[in-house]
């Protein structure tokens, strides 16, 4: 672990730095996507299937990164932490902050839950909205803290004024624009309104997985401007490594500490870091790929319209169908045609979400729903509503 003799700064932090957050967080189980989705028992996407259940990137890595995994195997036998400081302080450059402020993790999903760990108590809530991606509130539940979901507005995005009235006690409001599942945007002015409002001490937690996807624009500016503010960002969606794992979390060196104290500063894996590393120096790959999934997600629009069926628009790689029954049951009856959509949200127990694939996949996509709502496919067996993750059943 030594580098010329001496331990660098990153492990150091990485192997020396002992608190009794950080043994709490190894009991904390971090819910994922997939668990989300075993939660709802929902069937099994095989290899083969078309599997526009998850928010995967159908492209998978770029050519770029493949060849830079395939690069780096030979080395994978040895420690090379350095490639993972030398990779932050790039990604930082590439988002206009400092090295300080930056903090890389295996995904967006282990600084999430850390941000919520580190700042919710049985004194400050979690807020978030409804329907909204829930993995926090899982995380809420093991910080005792309050768990308080609030309606999007009539356009789908957060209702900041609402979150803000609706928990003066807030230890974190959680803002994921694009918003997961319905791929709808909240206004940077309205995540400006939410940091001026909310109550002091609270943190605002702002979730760009999806960003890449649109035109909207970052609030990483407000990261620079010393917000009590938390960006998470990951390679998982657009970049396609959502096997591989790497994620970010920006902002404030002392809120990037308090993150630390409860996990993360390790060394990534070297074909992680790799494969992350050539897909942010390809200076097409993000305009391609947002392009392909615009054009792919806009036909499947137009196509859903000509048939008389109905969605919320989204500007992302996800979208949210209305299946005028419930959707669970057209999810199982999807699946017998080897089809593979998206999970449920109480709020909205006839809506299921649908991952934008290949052109190919959509055209599966759309035989399959053909049949299963005229009524000549057959239904599959509906399986019970919910398991639970670690003994907790979905917030409801």
């Amino acid at each position: 672990m030594a580098h010329h003799g001496r331990l660098t700064s990153f492990s150091r932090r990485s192997f020396l730095q002992v608190s009794t957050a950080a043994s709490a967080a190894v009991a904390l189980r971090i819910v994922t996507e997939p668990m989300l989705a075993y939660a709802q028992e929902l069937p099994y996407a095989p290899v083969g299937g078309v599997r526009i259940n998850a928010n995967e990137n159908p492209l998978g890595p770029c050519a770029a990164a493949r060849s830079a995994v395939a690069a780096i195997m030979p080395e994978a036998g040895r420690y090379r932490f350095r490639l993972t400081e030398e990779f932050v302080s790039l990604y930082a450059q590439s988002v206009g902050v400092k090295a300080d402020h930056v903090r890389i993790f295996a995904g967006s999903s282990e600084p999430l839950h850390y941000t919520v760990m580190a700042f919710t108590s049985p004194r400050a809530s979690y807020v978030t909205a409804d329907p909204g991606y829930e993995a926090g509130m899982y995380a809420a539940k093991s910080s005792g803290a309050r768990i308080v979901k609030v309606p999007l507005t009539k356009n789908h995005a957060h209702d900041v004024k609402a979150m803000i009235a609706a928990a003066p006690d807030a230890g974190v409001f959680y803002v994921c624009s694009p918003n997961n599942p319905t791929g709808t945007l909240t206004s940077h002015a309205d995540i400006e309104y939410l940091l001026e409002n909310k109550p002091k001490g609270s943190i605002v937690l702002v979730d760009e997985a999806y960003i890449h996807f649109c035109d909207a624009p970052s609030v990483i500016d407000l990261v620079t401007s010393g917000h009590d503010l938390i960006v998470l960002r990951t390679f998982s969606k657009l970049y396609g490594m959502a096997g591989l794992r790497c994620g970010f979390a920006i902002g404030r060196p002392d809120l990037m500490q308090k993150l630390e104290d409860y996990g993360g500063g390790n060394p990534m894996p070297v074909t992680a870091v790799a494969a992350a590393s050539a897909s942010l120096q390809d200076p097409q790959l993000v305009g391609e790929r947002k392009r392909i999934n615009a054009e792919i997600r806009e036909e499947t629009f137009q196509w859903l319209d000509r048939n008389g069926y109905s969605y919320i628009p989204s500007v992302s790689n996800c979208f949210m169908l209305d299946t005028k029954r419930p959707a669970k049951e057209v999810i199982a009856a999807m699946a017998q045609q080897n089809v593979f959509i998206g999970r449920i949200w109480p709020l909205m127990p006839t809506y299921a979400r649908i991952t934008v694939g290949t052109r190919e996949e959509m055209n599966q996509f759309q035989v399959a729903l053909q049949k299963v709502m005229k009524g000549t496919a057959v239904v599959g067996k509906v399986q019970p509503d919910l398991r639970t993750i670690d003994g907790f059943i979905l917030p409801s």
